[in-house]
């Protein structure tokens, strides 16, 4: 009689056990399924950043060295007289001591000079020119010199162009080939570390361009842009979130702040241009005026960052510092503002990366121009990191596409930096309460 009644109670209870383990194997599976989805969204991503940097090392990384010439010059005084200093034929004798090494050319064969000649990089001349001025007493002597040969030769020391293309389709004949690897053997030819890709500016020469201008423009943009962004961007948070009355006009000025931290940053280029240069009449192509439209498009970012920080600051501080009798302003600077530096330095210098990066706004204002020198001033004209890759990538040049590349790779190693320091800050200084 107990088993009959207890039957139906019975069979609800299997069927509930087995309702809720297909649902918990459902449920399973789901999750299951979101996991691999995760990891497989997480894998392609490094995979595409593995192709990405892998492309670039592999274009970028022949940029690092560079094929030297090294020679005895022999300072003729018929071709370099004192008399006509910093004139004379400086050209003829690199040319005259380049022919020694290589035996049976014809020096009195025009042809053949204008050939030797573009062995050499076109900065080897004016470099033994600077070293006879600095020292005249050099004429009439012979001096060692090493200096980097053209491109032409760099690519064909590199393996960067086909020795089996047909000669009418080669960049270097088959007799400059003979001449190259007669040097090569006799040990003229070198490849060290290219230190002239930091320490020359810009120039119409592959061997010779270099990225001094450039991140020399980059430091006064970003100097600029720190020193307006982080007072300014810091005053306002603290003000926001600390003293402003929670009305209508404060809502508003919220949310304009954080619509202007999604909006373009060639809306900013288009205003500088416009205000900056067109209303105040600021010199184009200045780091100084770079800096300070950096500043209007890194201000929003900081200004969040911080108030997210000073709202990470338990009310418990604020409380117990007025409980001891300290004013509002004292709560705020002497006790919260120390307290979310962390925060607030993590997010200015992920703001300073992102500035450093941008390359439309910076268009806008001329720092694309040709600059062979670096900038003394904020005020000088200057390019910046971006803009110098944008300038190589559009030469068509074959050695400034290694070039390019190898200007990305610095660029990604600062962004690299700055993030890591980040890090670092908001690691030592974090708090946890």
């Amino acid at each position: 009689m107990t088993d009959i009644s207890n039957a139906p109670a019975t069979l609800r209870r299997a069927r509930s056990t087995d309702l809720v383990a297909a649902s918990l194997k459902r449920r399973k599976r789901k999750q299951m399924r979101l996991q691999w989805i995760g990891l497989g969204a997480i894998s392609l991503a490094f995979l595409m950043l593995f192709i990405l940097v892998g492309s670039l090392v592999s274009t970028g990384w022949q940029a690092f060295t560079q094929t030297h010439l090294t020679l005895d010059v022999y300072v003729d005084p018929d071709e370099i007289p004192e008399a006509r200093l910093p004139r004379g034929g400086f050209d003829d004798a690199l040319v005259a001591s380049l022919g020694k090494m290589l035996p049976g050319v014809d020096l009195s064969d025009r042809k053949t000079s204008r050939t030797l000649e573009g062995i050499f990089s076109n900065g080897a001349q004016f470099e033994l020119r600077d070293r006879v001025v600095a020292d005249p007493n050099l004429i009439g002597q012979t001096i060692t010199m090493t200096v980097p040969v053209s491109d032409p030769f760099d690519q064909l020391n590199k393996g960067l162009i086909d020795r089996e293309t047909p000669e009418q389709n080669r960049r270097v004949k088959n007799d400059e080939i003979q001449w190259f690897d007669d040097l090569k053997a006799d040990g003229a030819i070198s490849k060290p570390f290219n230190w002239a890709l930091f320490t020359n500016a810009d120039s119409r020469f592959p061997e010779l361009a270099g990225l001094k201008g450039a991140l020399v423009g980059s430091f006064w943009a970003l100097l600029t842009c720190f020193l307006i962004a982080f007072p300014l961007g810091i005053g306002s948070a603290i003000y926001l979130e600390e003293f402003a009355p929670k009305n209508k006009l404060s809502d508003f000025i919220e949310v304009n702040i954080n619509n202007l931290a999604a909006v373009p940053s060639v809306v900013f280029g288009l205003l500088a241009l416009a205000v900056f240069i067109g209303w105040f009449g600021l010199p184009r192509s200045a780091p100084f005026v770079g800096g300070l439209t950096l500043a209007l498009m890194t201000m929003p970012t900081i200004i969040i960052a911080t108030r997210a920080a000073l709202k990470a600051v338990p009310p418990s501080i604020r409380e117990a510092a007025l409980g001891l009798g300290a004013s509002r302003q004292q709560v705020v600077f002497q006790h919260v503002l120390p307290l979310a530096m962390p925060g607030v330095l993590t997010g200015t210098i992920i703001g300073l990366a992102q500035a450093l990066g941008e390359t439309a706004p910076l268009l806008l204002i001329g720092m694309n121009a040709f600059i062979t020198s670096a900038a003394s001033s904020p005020f000088d004209s200057a390019t910046a990191l971006p803009t110098q890759i944008f300038i190589w990538a559009d030469s068509p040049e074959r050695g400034f596409v290694s070039r390019t590349s190898a200007a990305i790779l610095v660029l990604l190693g600062f962004l690299v930096m700055m993030n890591m320091v980040a890090i670092y800050l908001r690691q030592k200084f974090e708090r946890k309460w």
